[in-house]
């Protein structure tokens, strides 16, 4: 990006205030007036070009900076505990500890510029970014942690995950007389079950067609205009990584190639404490200035959430966005957003990125799921996001407004699967969500061992979303009206209970179809069941199977059309998944199974 600047560079020998001083201090004059110029084009002071660009290195920086003050350079401070997370360092400011007193600073923008200008004479040290985080995160570490397991549990209550073991309780004995009467009596069992469960069924079954429906293109209908780079927002990306040595190195590339001012990107990798593989992975790699890592410091649960909501705090960008340690996002998906952002109103809080598989021909599984994720988030979802209904985030590429989801509190850390809570919690404090037409390439698991681990996850987090929404029904019902009301029902309970009686209605089905009276019914009674059977069974067949096709159509997947039978099966281990989930939220309910990223050996777009 900066090779052949020189020749654009205007020929003025004045430099920026904030860069200025470097000349003196044995730094290339021709350095530091690429800076000026990559932050005039960025629309950024010349420090924060620098450094960002990584034409010198922030400790380079901060020593001749306390050199040029002819203050302290303190590699590691020791704070005091007076310091306040995170404002100390959103401040680049934070009281030092002992009797001494005084300040460390890490002075950039205009702060650095009022520093150079009227050189204060008050107790003043310097430090770099990095170490005074280190030094805050330290200091803080308790109440850090804290912040990040319950800060919404302690202002929101009524929405945070809260498991509901009364009922869990009639969860559990109502499944357990299913399948006991389903045995005995599996035509009244059939009977009784359909009727009770065939509005939610039905309302299933009219929301995915109809949401399917919707036209919804996976390439926007027409590429927006470019805006300048400084016109552009600060934008922060955050990841949250464990155990991910065999994909970080990919992802840093990705983050590195996306078409925006590298100025302006503000880039969290966040890392648990005792995560010494990722860590020593990325010590191999010259990070780019743009990027820090935040250690995430001990605490429960161990979820991806408590590390998203580490780092929220420290996002400095209008906009932030979260990835998976093996995305590869779209080249141009932060512009698109920032784009779609400024025309939609300010009660879109939240923008869905498609999600598609990219290791599809690894195996049968592999091509079962990039249908499936094409039927969610090329069909259904963005279909949803058209209609006004609540929306169950993907675990990733979601864009938001920074200061709104400050405000909601962030992410519930407490939940296993905090997409699909954060989607439904948007919807109860009257904010919305829409799609993106930007695409994510995403790894799905190869083995079954290892999918199985994943959906288990899933469903158990989808199970506390559940639970969770529905414990003040007439509240939720107030929040969001009739018709957000019975989607938010569709798609959190709808999807459990639909997994959960699955196979007992197959079975039951099965059963039925095979008697004697199925194919030539005599009594009134037996008609009644026949066309309700037959309905029930094509209604569900045709919400399996349309969003499929639609999907496929949609990203020109038309070879996978072999694979489509199988669904039936696939969504069978689903199923298997869900009760796997519902016992393991009884005996591990915080449990977080980590999927294992890395292990690709194919590539539809070529980039592994």
């Amino acid at each position: 990006m900066t090779e052949g600047l020189a020749e654009r560079r205007p020929q003025s020998t004045a430099l920026p205030i904030e860069i200025g001083f470097l000349a003196d201090h044995g730094y290339s004059p021709e350095i530091l007036h690429q800076a000026a110029f990559l932050a005039t084009l960025a629309g950024v002071t010349a420090d924060e070009a620098l450094l960002k660009h990584g034409l010198i290195g922030e400790t380079e920086f901060y020593r001749a900076l306390a050199a040029e003050l002819k203050v302290p350079f303190l590699a590691r401070p020791h704070i005091s505990r007076e310091a306040r997370y995170p404002y100390s360092l959103l401040a680049g400011l934070a009281p030092l500890a002992g009797p001494g007193g005084g300040f460390v600073a890490t002075p950039r923008g205009g702060s650095l510029i009022r520093l150079l200008t009227t050189r204060q004479a008050w107790p003043l040290a310097i430090t770099t970014p990095s170490g005074l985080r280190q030094a805050v995160f330290r200091t803080k570490a308790g109440s850090i942690a804290d912040r990040a397991a319950y800060d919404l549990r302690e202002a929101m209550p009524d929405l945070a995950t809260d498991v509901g073991y009364g009922q869990l309780a009639i969860l559990f004995i109502t499944l357990t007389g299913l399948v006991f009467f389903g045995a005995l009596l599996p035509e009244r069992t059939l009977a009784v079950l359909g009727v009770a469960l065939s509005p939610l069924f039905f309302g299933m079954v009219v929301l995915r067609i109809a949401a399917t429906l919707v036209s919804n293109p996976v390439e926007p209908a027409a590429r927006p205009l470019r805006a300048s780079d400084a016109d552009l927002p600060v934008y922060t990306i955050i990841a949250a990584l464990y155990r991910e040595r065999r994909v970080v190195a990919r992802l840093i590339q990705a983050l590195s190639q996306l078409d925006y001012p590298e100025a302006k990107l503000d880039i969290k990798l966040v890392l648990e404490a005792d995560d010494r593989e990722t860590w020593d992975a990325l010590r191999d790699i010259v990070l780019p200035g743009n990027m820090e890592i935040v250690i995430a410091p001990r605490g429960s649960p161990r979820t991806k959430p408590r590390a998203l909501n580490v780092a929220l705090p420290l996002a400095r960008g209008r906009y932030t966005v979260v990835y998976d340690a093996e995305d590869v996002p779209d080249r141009g998906q932060l512009r698109l957003a920032v784009d779609r952002f400024a025309k939609l109103p300010r009660h879109v809080a939240c923008l869905q990125a498609r999600l598609t598989i990219d290791n599809t021909d690894d195996s049968w599984l592999t091509r079962l799921f990039t249908i499936e994720y094409a039927a969610l988030f090329d069909a259904f979802n963005p279909g949803l996001a058209e209609i006004g209904s609540p929306l169950p985030l993907g675990g990733t590429s979601n864009h938001f407004r920074t200061s709104v989801l400050k405000d909601i509190h962030g992410w519930d850390a407490w939940n296993v699967t905090e997409d699909a809570d954060l989607g439904i919690r948007l919807a109860r404090l009257g904010y919305g969500v829409r799609d993106l037409s930007s695409s994510t390439l995403e790894e799905a698991p190869v083995t079954l061992g290892a999918w199985m681990r994943q959906r288990t996850r899933w469903m158990k987090g989808f199970v506390q979303t559940a639970t969770s929404h529905s414990r003040k029904p007439w509240t939720l019902f107030r929040q969001l009206g009739v018709w957000r009301f019975c989607g938010a029902l569709v798609l959190t309970w709808g999807i459990v209970l639909s997994a959960l009686v699955y196979p007992l209605f197959s079975g039951l089905t099965l059963i039925w179809w095979l008697s004697d009276t199925t194919w030539f019914p005599t009594s009134q009674q037996e008609r009644i069941g026949f066309t309700y059977i037959l309905t029930l069974s094509v209604c569900g067949a045709a919400s399996i199977f349309i969003p499929a096709l639609v999907a496929l159509h949609r990203r020109r997947l038309w070879r996978l059309l072999p694979w489509m039978p199988l669904l039936p099966f696939y969504y069978g281990l689903v199923s298997i998944a869900a009760w796997r989930g519902l016992w393991e939220l009884a005996t591990a309910t915080f449990r977080w199974n980590k999927t294992s990223h890395g292990h690709a050996r194919t590539s539809r777009s070529g980039t592994i």
